[in-house]
């Protein structure tokens, strides 16, 4: 019998994999296959899934079982606006307040993200989850200092939406050196207290992956990945 422990383990495997896109939007998940890889009954697998569903990593169709949602673009703009405005806020607050010791700090977290991005050179090997964690740890260095914890948490947490377009956007357009520039543009911002420049910087940033992606969203070999709106199908 699977217990509670054990079933907040099948729910997190499974939603990690649906946010790293090792299963994909669209595909479908079957009870009798989860109890086969899992070794559990009916009971746990169909619990995770109501809880998947609950957090709209999939849709329960009666009469013709689950499927993995497609990522909603309307969403992922929404959450990218919500980031802008509180990360410009909570940037802003470090950049005035921030010491030496501390950009000295974000330097050397600047110097693991241009190691994590070395490996871009070879698209099939290049660890982008790697990457995506030097990435978050500069921006995470930020919030912890201006005692912004939670809010940070609440933000990176997993999404259905969210957090699948940030892998589509590195897996699909590999743009990963404008990602690194920006953040140089942040050190630079620090040593220099360049506050008008944060509010742009962010925008640039954070909506980087709308601006890569671009049209590849509508075309034939993307487009399935993605909940459109009715005028763009």
């Amino acid at each position: 019998m699977a217990t509670l422990q054990h079933t907040d383990e099948l729910y997190h495997i499974l939603e990690d994999e649906i946010c790293a896109l090792k299963i994909l939007p669209g595909e479908a998940l079957s009870e009798n296959q989860l109890c086969k890889r899992f070794g559990v009954s009916r009971t746990p697998i169909r619990s995770v899934l109501q809880r998947l569903e609950q957090n709209r990593f999939v849709q329960i169709i009666p009469c013709k079982g689950t499927i993995v949602t497609t990522i909603d673009i309307g969403v992922v703009d929404q959450l990218i606006f919500q980031r802008v405005a509180v990360e410009g806020m909570v940037f802003r607050d470090f950049v005035q307040s921030c010491s030496p010791m501390e950009i000295l700090a974000l330097e050397h977290l600047y110097n693991m993200l241009l190691e994590a991005a070395a490996g871009r050179s070879d698209p099939e090997n290049f660890d982008f989850n790697h990457f995506l964690s030097c990435d978050l740890a500069m921006h995470a260095y930020w919030f912890r200092k201006t005692s912004k914890e939670y809010l940070w948490e609440q933000m990176t947490r997993p999404q259905a939406d969210y957090s699948r377009f940030i892998r589509l956007d590195i897996v699909g357009a590999r743009n990963v050196s404008s990602v690194v520039s920006e953040h140089a543009e942040m050190l630079r911002i620090l040593r220099e207290k360049d506050l008008d420049a944060i509010e742009p910087l962010m925008r640039t940033h954070l909506y980087g992956g709308v601006s890569r992606m671009g049209s590849k969203i509508y075309s034939d070999e993307y487009r399935v990945y993605f909940k459109l709106p009715e005028s763009n199908k």
